[in-house]
């Protein structure tokens, strides 16, 4: 079964390996990482001993997920994640 960005939406994002490929702040592009934690409007990302926090209104992002790589609108991940569940959005 193929995934969709749908089901990556819906997922548990703490843990999986990110990287921004755009965002508003400029120096946080190719920032590299896990997701360590994630509140209603951020995303912590761990790189070495250093965590970064971004805004997901803010940021396009690259997840590897199940061994597939999806890029995703940071815009469509803003919510609380047990509330993301809920939602049915429509995803490019």
């Amino acid at each position: 079964m193929k995934i969709q960005p749908a089901d990556l939406v819906r997922s548990e994002l703490i843990g999986l390996e990110v990287e921004v490929v755009e965002a508003g702040n400029k120096s946080l592009v190719g920032l590299k990482g896990l997701i360590v934690d994630e509140t209603k409007n951020t995303l912590s990302i761990e790189r070495g001993d250093v965590i970064k926090k971004v805004l997901k209104s803010q940021v396009m992002l690259n997840i590897l997920f199940d061994g597939q790589t999806f890029q995703i609108d940071g815009k469509v991940l803003v919510g609380r994640p047990e509330d993301r569940l809920k939602k049915v959005r429509r995803i490019k």
